[in-house]
């Protein structure tokens, strides 16, 4: 049973990776649970510590998935119009195929054209903003859930003794 639980949490740390990239896939929590899953094998001593923080910083960054791209919208001269269309973009987006990468930016254009009648230069260069935005939180992701995997491997490489 605990080869099963290795296995399966070194998995989910890897469908982690991906989803960190591929934002259909919330990689960072499939890599968490993936963590978490050492709970469950009773040779490895899980660190409550360690899982509170991984836990906490999974969900700030969840948080910051969609503070960042309206960040980088108002970083590039946009308006708060164009910072809710980029959060707005992004949920949207989240349903159509690519929608995730283009949602941020079509929102933000939009916030910026039709609410705040900006120049269509100006609004582009708020929507790039918050396309940057959203290439920054995906890394930032994707670096985490590195990370993660990294835990996961030093837990099996110290306990591997007592696994298999």
């Amino acid at each position: 049973m605990e080869l099963i639980l290795v296995l399966l949490g070194l998995a989910l740390c890897i469908v982690g990776i991906i989803g960190s990239i591929i934002p259909v896939i919330p990689g960072l929590p499939i890599s968490w649970v993936g963590l978490f899953l050492f709970y469950f094998i009773p040779q490895v001593p899980i660190d409550f510590v360690l899982l509170g923080i991984t836990l906490a910083v999974t969900i700030l960054l969840l948080i910051l998935d969609y503070v960042i791209p309206a960040q980088g919208t108002k970083r590039f001269g946009g308006s708060r119009a164009g910072a809710i269309g980029t959060t707005i973009g992004l949920i949207v987006g989240l349903f159509f195929p690519f929608g995730i990468l283009l949602g941020p930016f079509i929102g933000a254009l939009i916030g910026e054209i039709v609410f705040n009648r900006t120049q269509s230069d100006k609004a582009v260069k708020a929507a790039f903003g918050s396309f940057i935005g959203f290439l920054a939180s995906t890394f930032i992701n994707f670096v985490a859930t590195l990370v993660f995997l990294g835990l996961y491997i030093y837990k099996v490489w110290a306990f591997k003794d007592l696994i298999f």
